[in-house]
């Protein structure tokens, strides 16, 4: 299981080095990506593959949140191939000026050494309220 936790922690490495290629290569061609329910990417849940991701997710991120990074995290192995991530999302919302903290938990299966699912749990009330006016 410390394998399964091993790429978890590399796809989170790369995301902080901005190297894309490399978080979207660890994931399979069909991996299932869901965000949480409420969470303002949600909307086109489920995220199938790693483009729909890139441009579904991580694209509108960009687009909405300045010094958006995540930090405080830590990872646990669990007993089958999952990794569970709990931690914060920080940035500054580009339309509102305001800032967000946001406890997120991330849940991961991993197989044969790709990333086959994700669902995200957060804080979307903080998220949100960044996001209005």
């Amino acid at each position: 299981m410390e394998k399964e936790t091993g790429i978890v922690k590399s796809m989170y490495d790369a995301v902080a080095k901005g190297d894309f290629p490399t978080f979207l290569g660890t994931m399979d061609p069909a991996i299932i990506w869901n965000e949480a329910d409420n969470f303002p990417y949600s909307d086109r849940n489920p995220y199938i593959g790693p483009q729909a991701v890139a441009e579904g997710v991580f694209g509108r991120i960009a687009a909405d949140w300045d010094n958006f990074a995540l930090s405080d995290m830590v990872f646990y192995t669990t007993v089958d191939d999952s990794v569970v991530v709990t931690g914060r999302y920080n940035g500054v919302n580009k339309l509102t000026g305001k800032s967000m903290h946001a406890q997120f938990v991330h849940i991961w299966r991993v197989k044969d050494n790709k990333a086959i699912s994700f669902q995200q749990y957060a804080d979307t009330y903080q998220v949100v309220n960044a996001m209005r006016n």
